[in-house]
């Protein structure tokens, strides 16, 4: 069984920053990109940032200049470094992760870690 736990989320005051953790575990054969998304209140899930296997990132305009998107541990983690935080930054983050194990490939996610900018 393949897992993503994610941690680092908190309260934070407008400005600040948190880094975000996310381990992948168990039977896995491989993994290719890994990424985090957000949902707010009342909004749709939306890609924040991911990375590939190789380190080629992409981020949403929204994170661009302030979050970076980084791998380590043989590219079963990824964080995800958050600065300059804002209120609208405020959002349940969720790891995902496109992992090959054994009887399964595919998308995976996390539980999701709850970030609350405070202003």
């Amino acid at each position: 069984q393949v897992q993503l736990v994610e941690s680092g989320g908190g309260l934070v005051q407008a400005g600040g920053s948190l880094r975000l953790s996310c381990v992948a575990s168990g039977s896995i054969l491989s993994i290719n990109d890994m990424g985090w998304y957000r949902q707010a209140p009342g909004k749709q899930r939306e890609l924040v940032a991911d990375i590939s296997n190789g380190g080629r990132t992409i981020y949403a305009d929204s994170a661009k200049g302030r979050f970076t998107i980084s791998r380590a541990n043989a590219n079963n983690t990824v964080y995800l470094q958050m600065n300059s935080l804002k209120p609208e930054d405020t959002a349940l983050y969720y790891c995902n992760a496109d992992i090959t194990s054994f009887g399964r490939s595919g998308r995976s996610w996390g539980q999701g870690t709850q970030v609350t900018v405070s202003s």
